[in-house]
C-alpha cells in the first residue's frame, strides 16, 4: 500500500515530505515507546505514535522506517518537522486515536510487524 492511500484511510494531513507519498508501506508498528520501536529495523514499515518530539524522527531514521503518522490530533514542533524534511521521512497527522488508526489499516490489509516476545 502506498502512503497516499494511508493518508486517505486515516484522513491524515501531510506535515513533511509532501512529495514522498508514493512510497510503499508493507507493515505498521504502533508505539509511543521508541525503545520498543528500536527493537526492529525494517524498511517499508509505518510508525503510528503519539510521541511528537524529535526522538520519533531519530528513531525512524535509525530503524529505517518509511514514515510516521502522529495520532490523536497531536502535532510536532517545527524542529521535528524540519528534521524529518532533512532525513526525508514523511510525517502525517490524524485526529484518529491509535487503536482506531491501527484497526482501519488492518481492515485494508496492512499487518503489524512481528517481533519475538522477550522473557522478562
Amino acid at each position: 500500500m502506498i502512503l497516499q492511500e494511508i493518508m486517505t484511510i486515516l484522513s491524515a494531513e501531510v506535515l513533511a515530505c509532501k512529495n514522498s507519498l508514493d512510497i510503499e508501506v508493507n507493515a505498521v508498528k504502533a508505539s509511543d515507546l521508541m525503545s520498543d520501536v528500536l527493537t526492529m529495523s525494517d524498511s517499508g514499515v509505518l510508525l503510528l505514535t503519539g510521541l511528537t518530539n524529535v526522538q520519533a524522527v531519530r528513531t525512524a531514521e535509525i530503524a529505517e522506517l518509511s514514515a510516521i503518522v502522529f495520532v490523536r490530533g497531536k502535532r510536532p514542533e517545527q524542529d521535528t518537522i524540519e528534521l524529518a524534511e532533512q532525513k526525508n521521512i514523511p510525517l502525517l497527522a490524524t485526529q484518529l486515536p491509535l487503536y482506531e488508526s491501527c484497526g482501519l489499516l488492518f481492515q485494508k490489509g496492512l499487518m503489524g510487524t512481528s517481533q519475538p516476545v522477550k522473557d522478562s
